[in-house]
């Protein structure tokens, strides 16, 4: 599937753009993989201006990534590195300083270690983000988002507890959540709608039956903008 944007600079912080209109190609492919070390804990940040991004989970690998993309330029930067048993993960669209409008694709496919307590740090600019994480040992989740669409799955078993904060544009968001699991909602959706399903309403927050006996909890924060924001407990 093909994928048509345009990168704001001030929306997704690419900097100042040069608009191409031509379309790009041919479409090229890349592949990285990081093996797991003695690292404690890892903190992952991707950093995507436009496209289609994918998160699963991986039992092999820390990292396992695939690329797509037809403009030559925005092959995906992937830096680690570890200090006192702590990795830090950076995988990041290239700033060119460029922008092009057409025929575009732009896709990651990325599978993170479910071996290693991790916090996911994300900022999308534009697109669809569909973030796959139950299998992971999470920490902390946080998503800044711009213009598309965000379907993210925490139904999993909770061993630790956790924090999950959404900042949205315009679009819309779902997040699902484990329905027997201690959660603690509040969402803000600005001028667009705010859907919560499987959650007790208190009147501005949002709880479930377990909340106040279980000892690992998951805590939600989404602040969204022109939009629609979807919590699901099942």
């Amino acid at each position: 599937m093909k994928a048509q944007y345009v990168l704001l600079p001030g929306l997704i912080g690419l900097g100042a753009c040069v608009i191409h209109h031509e379309s790009r190609g041919p479409v090229e492919y890349s592949s990285q993989t990081l093996e797991p070390d003695a690292s404690e804990q890892v903190h992952v940040e991707l950093h995507m201006g436009a496209g289609e991004l994918r998160v699963t989970d991986s039992s092999q690998k820390l990292l396992r990534a695939d690329f797509t993309y037809n403009v030559p330029s925005w092959k995906p930067q992937v830096r680690y590195n570890t200090m006192g048993g702590k990795g830090h993960l950076v995988i990041r669209q290239p700033n060119t300083g460029e922008t092009y409008i057409g025929d575009n694709k732009y896709q990651w496919d990325l599978q993170l270690g479910n071996k290693v307590p991790m916090n996911l740090e994300v900022h999308f600019g534009a697109g669809k983000a569909r973030l796959d994480l139950a299998s992971l040992q999470l920490r902390g989740v946080e998503v800044n988002m711009g213009v598309g669409q965000l379907d993210m799955d925490l139904r999993g078993p909770v061993k630790h507890s956790y924090n999950v904060t959404i900042h949205g544009g315009v679009g819309q968001a779902t997040v699902r959540l484990p329905a027997d699991a201690a959660i603690y909602a509040e969402a803000h959706g600005g001028i667009g709608a705010v859907n919560v399903h499987g959650l007790q309403n208190h009147g501005g927050y949002w709880t479930s039956e377990s909340w106040d006996r279980a000892d690992n909890k998951i805590r939600v924060e989404v602040h969204g903008g022109i939009g629609e924001i979807r919590l699901i407990a099942d």
